[in-house]
């Protein structure tokens, strides 16, 4: 069975017209996707996720929010062209040269190297690959990886610059460690689920009324932990902060969200005057690119603790914030690294300096992916859900063949082979850029 094509699809959603992912920093936000799908020429067993002519197929995105996502698409259609004839046998049994093999490309990597639009293609196509590798073994991707031996583990992580602060030794020492109770965990997982909090109350363009109605129907599915966006007016942080604690309750989770529109002294004395609502953290306080900055913010604002990660370009970037003791909770982004070869380095750097994960979710299909690393993480990484939180925003999962299933405020296991990365033909189909139904009818007429 080989890889026998690919298709890239510019996927637009028209959030902007209700301010869903509203925020600071983006007013009018287009959740985007740039879609891959890949065509094989065999066909699987039942339920291990065959496209409508019955062929084994493999679906992967990225995540952005409107104008520039085709030029993410045609990265993408560059970088999955070298998998077309790869055996998907060979390909599912190899993830880590596979990865290796799309990254070793000197002409594509000055465009980044690993960050970028180059960086956000290579997440889609390899979250495609990864897709139909767990579709081909018929296991959903975080049981794939759980049930790896510590050295498979490792050798599909991408540790490449990190050596100074994890080699592949200290990292098979640290998963030896976690093999002893992996299958305990696993039943606490399918009992329980993996605990999140909601984003869906708290985007900047909703009035106070909508938020609040919103934060009440959460509180029906046992969310008890509510994020807010802020930064557009302190006024208006400060009054719709106070609604969302009294909503809560003393007992409710509230963290906050500036999407990086602070300086670090604003950031200081801003979250400084919010902190009498009892905040769990502040998120992206100021240019997610100054990692000093965000150490003195977390010095500035303690007791307030700093979540940063979802616009980090690599895991050398992690590396660096947590050397340098710049977050409290690490917030990588199933999109923006490049899938998880990369992501599963993160989680064992973040175990090693045992600082607690908690993946961003907020766009396309994030919360489909990033469920499966925070399971991987406590069956197999850190061992733990202690101080843990992923983020679930409820939007837009309509549009996904086997969407996230989310109760008492926690995520429940998926059972399906793959990534949760299908999207429905039907979909693609309306919100195609620019020539799908949905946004040809904007343009004629």
């Amino acid at each position: 069975m080989q890889i026998t094509g690919v298709d890239v699809a510019d996927v637009r959603f028209p959030t902007s017209v209700t301010k869903d992912g509203s925020d600071a920093m983006n007013k009018d936000g287009d959740y985007s996707a740039v879609y891959v799908t890949l065509h094989t020429s065999g066909t699987a067993g039942a339920g291990s996720g065959t496209s409508a002519e019955g062929r084994l197929t493999g679906y992967g995105l990225t995540f952005t929010i409107g104008r520039g996502n085709d030029v993410v698409a045609l990265a993408a259609e560059q970088i999955a062209a070298r998998l077309v004839g790869v055996d998907v046998a060979k390909m599912a049994a190899d993830m880590g040269g596979t990865y290796r093999r799309l990254t070793d490309d000197s002409q594509m990597r000055w465009l980044g190297p690993e960050k970028g639009a180059v960086h956000l293609a290579l997440a889609a196509v390899m979250n495609a690959a990864w897709d139909l590798a767990g579709r081909f073994v018929g296991k959903p991707v975080w049981r794939m990886l759980a049930d790896m031996t510590p050295e498979e583990l490792v050798d599909i992580a991408d540790l490449r610059y990190l050596a100074d602060a994890l080699t592949p030794e200290q990292a098979v020492q640290m998963l030896r460690a976690q093999e002893a109770g992996k299958a305990e965990r696993i039943a606490q997982l399918e009992a329980t689920g993996y605990p999140c909090y909601t984003t869906a109350a708290g985007w900047l363009g909703y009035s106070d009324e909508k938020m609040l109605r919103i934060i009440g129907e959460q509180a029906e599915l046992g969310f008890g932990h509510v994020k807010l966006k802020v930064g557009g007016n302190l006024e208006d942080d400060l009054r719709r902060c106070a609604l969302a604690r009294e909503a809560i309750g003393p007992e409710g989770t509230l963290m906050i969200d500036a999407n990086q529109v602070w300086d670090v002294p604003t950031a200081i004395d801003w979250i400084s005057q919010l902190e009498p609502f009892d905040l769990h953290w502040v998120e992206e306080p100021t240019s997610p690119d100054d990692i000093l900055g965000h150490r003195a913010i977390k010095e500035g604002i303690a007791p307030v603790k700093v979540a940063t990660g979802e616009h980090c370009h690599n895991r050398v970037m992690f590396k660096q914030f947590l050397a340098a003791g710049a977050m409290d909770f690490c917030q990588l982004d199933a999109g923006r690294l490049a899938s998880l070869n990369e992501i599963v380095a993160v989680l064992l750097l973040a175990a090693r300096f045992d600082v607690p994960v908690c993946p961003h979710a907020g766009g396309v299909g994030l919360c489909e992916m990033v469920q499966h690393a925070s399971m991987l993480d406590f069956v197999a990484i850190s061992g733990t859900r202690q101080g843990r939180l992923t983020e679930y925003v409820d939007h837009l999962h309509e549009h996904f063949a086997h969407p996230v299933r989310v109760a008492g405020g926690a995520y429940q296991v998926t059972g399906e082979p793959g990534y949760n990365t299908e999207m429905l033909p039907e979909s693609i189909e309306e919100f195609r850029f620019p020539h799908g139904a949905y946004w040809a009818s904007r343009t004629t007429g």
